[in-house]
């Protein structure tokens, strides 16, 4: 019997789902929670074609990071 993954948070569903990576209708409904592209950020790159780091895109997907950290810390509480 499977658990109820409605009443489970996306953080439970996402352990779930790690530790039973063949279960198929976990997989979905934790797909299903995902952001809709529409609503996506999509950050610049942090290279040039050639490979060179582009510092201010690296520093903003750096903050970007350390604000992200800094949400799931405080939703832990």
């Amino acid at each position: 019997m499977n658990p109820n993954f409605a009443q489970m948070s996306t953080k439970e569903l996402r352990a779930y789902v790690l530790a039973n990576r063949e279960d198929i209708e976990a997989l979905e409904i934790l797909f299903s929670r995902r952001t809709p592209d529409s609503e996506a950020i999509i950050y610049p790159s942090m290279f040039t074609e050639d490979g060179q780091p582009i510092e201010e895109n690296i520093r903003i997907i750096e903050e970007a990071i350390a604000q992200r950290v800094q949400q799931e810390k405080n939703q832990d509480k």
